[in-house]
């Protein structure tokens, strides 16, 4: 339930940073469990969101989601002015600092929408009827013969007043309570279901922005850190003669690590700080580091992942869901299918790399930051150096990408480190070397999978195993297996109505730094459950279509608890956010009746289609490809997305057109390897994303209508991308490829 309140101007101010005038609102909403909540569960502090309307008759709706190209300082606000009856080219939006006030900042999850929808909808419902409670004051006549409409309110008996004209009056006004609220009929709405263009658009385009390495303080200091090739270790010495000998150089600084598990902290390092960067990497060369070997020092990526391959192949895990009796299924079946699927490390190799600036005093840091999670990284600069958290400012700038890595506040830690040892403000800037060689990597996996078909082509048993490394390793070195929330990423989750299941996983201890990336879990999970379908429906001499159609079964809603599976729901409320089976089926027929699914098509090409319920929303992916003289090119790329309500279409289908672009580029080029416990990759030459030969010209998207709360955009539409891509492979060849990335199997 949520619940509104009055803020007083000196409370907004010190949240925001604004001089503001007029009527000032809070909202606040109830803290929700989150898919990361390592990143909120501290907080333990309810969500504050505001709005301002001055005497001038402008609106300010605050931001308290980061803007890393997805469109959210737009989205958001949009659900407030609509139900406000604001005109959206008098509003103006502010960025919010961070504050445990607001609850979870955290941009990441595909959660902004879908969680504060309805909270919007309220902040601005709230607005409008104090303004025409304030009219209806003005012009003493009831309330009800007073509307809001387009930045003014309306007597119906004539005459109007602006917004700003009311603010002052409306200020005074008790705030209404929540149930009294009447919010507008979708049919009138103005703003919400329509492409409203991104408020950053032209600043973006013109370079009038500021991204994190566009901060310049008096007097700042900049830092290049040479970090621990491997997880763990630890600084056995160094010479720093020949860095100090550096035209600009200042200072080498020892950053020693915290001990126990990595969690946020920053890796070990020697830290050059110089006058200027150019002068900060030159030093940072100079130097001369010998490393303390760890436990992780000598870990092989593809030793492991064949160990990884060899648990899931050789017996039984631990039973995480399971019906019927599975054994006696496969012993029984007229055909066993059986396959082992394999993904790598990945990287997130954002366009722009982490930066930070502090500046410190005794009493304060002051930190900017390309940042997803502005109260985990003042939670962690605090913490650093033993500040109370209040004495923490964090200014958000604009990101320029981030896919979870930039929801990790090692960065700004550092720079937070370094500005209180030198007394002056530092910035530190990672590199692209460092960006790929020392991230959070995504989870390598090993699946593998069992299929019985009775002589009519039904699937009568589904066994699936599955070893990765989860991410609770970064933060607790004890943990060894996934749970339930991981697995509920489209591994353990599977909507299948097969009489025996059973769903095991087995131990992948963390040899590096595991974090999330752009659709987490799902991304290998995917891959598996979309290319063992495949190959089912091939076996079984069905089109894959149909197959995933029969695969499904009967319209139902899914809870997996009937089979001992505790399904995560990605933290929400599965009565509110219901797993429906006729919606997944549906994105499946979207998309084969958009498409010449079932063409007849020269040699060397196909199509192929897989599809996922990830983030709470369904989404199917088809591809065309062809492969000729060993070279595999995507021709096409289409998906459908059922998101429930979209605020905003345009946003909506450009990340749907990312989010399949990203998949691909895993999908093709994908690849980070370690031996020595060193990734062996560092640049774009080496860990390349996809170039633009290698993305399809034909990319298209569509977004199923629908009324339904609103769920994740930004991560679906990427897992099911390369499965689809793999299975049309198939189509084109008749070879099976079930180790990731393609471009090992191919020329890309």
């Amino acid at each position: 339930m949520s619940t509104l309140t009055r803020v007083s101007r000196r409370r907004f101010l010190q949240l925001t940073g604004l001089t503001a005038t007029g009527l000032v609102l809070g909202a606040v909403m109830p803290r929700n469990r989150a898919l990361a909540g390592i990143l909120d569960e501290a907080a333990g502090a309810q969500l504050n969101l505001f709005v301002s309307v001055t005497a001038d008759g402008s609106v300010e709706i605050i931001a308290h989601r980061s803007e890393m190209g997805t469109g959210i300082r737009t989205s958001l606000p949009q659900v407030v002015a609509d139900e406000m009856e604001a005109d959206w080219h008098r509003v103006k939006v502010i960025q919010a600092h961070a504050d445990a006030r607001y609850g979870s900042q955290n941009t990441d999850g595909s959660r902004s929408v879908r969680d504060f929808y309805h909270i919007m909808r309220q902040m601005g419902a709230t607005a409008r009827a104090l303004l025409e409670q304030a009219a209806a004051l003005t012009w003493q006549v009831p309330v009800e013969e007073c509307t809001a409409r387009n930045h003014a309110v309306y007597h119906s008996g004539g005459g109007s007043l602006g917004f700003g004209e009311l603010a002052a009056r409306a200020a005074e006004l008790p705030v209404p309570a929540p149930e009294s609220l009447r919010l507008k009929d979708s049919a009138d709405f103005r703003y919400i279901g329509q492409s409203v263009p991104i408020v950053d658009l032209r600043d973006m385009t013109t370079g009038n922005t500021t991204y994190g390495i566009d901060v310049h303080l008096p007097g700042m200091l900049y830092a290049s850190i040479e970090r621990t090739p491997w997880l763990q270790g630890r600084i056995a010495s160094y010479d720093s003669s020949a860095a100090l000998k550096v035209k600009g150089v200042l200072d080498v600084v020892e950053l020693v690590a915290v001990a126990g598990a990595p969690g946020f902290n920053p890796i070990e390092g020697v830290a050059v700080i110089a006058t200027n960067n150019h002068s900060a990497l030159k030093g940072r060369v100079a130097l001369k580091v010998n490393w303390r070997k760890s436990e992780h020092s000598d870990h092989d990526s593809g030793a492991y992942l064949d160990e990884l391959a060899a648990r899931v192949e050789g017996g039984t895990g631990e039973v995480r869901r399971q019906r019927g009796d599975v054994d006696a299924a496969l012993a029984s079946a007229a055909s066993v299918v059986e396959a082992t699927y394999r993904t790598p490390y990945l990287a997130h190799a954002s366009m722009e790399p982490p930066v930070a600036t502090a500046r410190v005093t005794d009493e304060r840091c002051e930190i900017w930051a390309c940042t997803q999670t502005p109260q985990a990284t003042q939670r962690a600069v605090a913490e650093a150096l033993e500040l109370d958290v209040a004495a923490v400012t964090v200014h958000v700038t604009l990101l320029g990408g981030g896919f979870g890595r930039k929801s990790k506040p090692d960065f700004s830690v550092e720079a937070a480190r370094l500005a209180s040892h030198v007394g002056k403000p530092v910035q530190v800037v990672w590199s692209r070397e460092d960006d790929i060689r020392h991230d959070y990597f995504h989870a390598c996996s090993a699946q593998h999978f069992k299929g019985a078909l009775d002589d009519t082509g039904k699937v009568t048993a589904w066994l699936a195993r599955e070893a990765s490394p989860p991410i609770g390793s970064t933060f607790d070195t004890s943990v060894r297996r996934n749970g339930s929330g991981g697995l509920s990423q489209g591994f353990a989750n599977v909507p299948f109505a097969v009489p025996n299941l059973r769903v095991e996983s087995h131990e992948a201890p963390g040899h590096v730094r595991i974090g999330w990336l752009r659709s987490v879990y799902n991304i290998p999970y995917a891959f598996g459950v979309g290319s063992f379908v495949d190959e089912l429906a091939h076996a079984a001499g069905v089109d894959p279509a149909e197959f995933w159609l029969q695969l499904i079964g009967e319209d139902r809603f899914l809870d997996f608890s009937a089979d001992g599976f505790e399904y995560s729901n990605y933290g929400r409320d599965i009565a509110e956010y219901p797993f429906a089976t006729a919606r997944t089926k549906n994105v499946i027929r979207e998309l084969v009746g958009s498409i010449p699914w079932g063409e007849k098509l020269p040699p060397g090409q196909g199509w192929g289609l897989s599809v996922v319920n990830s983030f709470l929303s369904d989404v199917a992916v088809a591809s065309k490809v062809e492969v000729r003289d060993g070279r595999l090119r995507v021709l096409e790329l289409h998906g459908v997305i059922d998101a429930g309500r979209v605020v905003n279409p345009d946003r909506v289908h450009a990340q749907m057109e990312g989010g399949m672009i990203f998949g691909l580029s895993l999908a093709l080029n994908g690849e980070i390897t370690f031996a020595g416990g060193e990734a062996a990759q560092s640049n774009f030459h080496d860990y390349p994303i996809a170039r633009m030969d290698q993305v399809p010209a034909v990319i298209r998207s569509h977004i199923v209508a629908s009324d339904a709360a609103p769920t994740g955009v930004g991560e679906p539409p990427t897992p099911p991308t390369a499965p689809a891509i793999a299975n049309a492979v198939f189509a084109a060849t008749g070879r099976r490829i079930r180790e990731l990335p393609l471009g090992k199997h191919f020329s890309v």
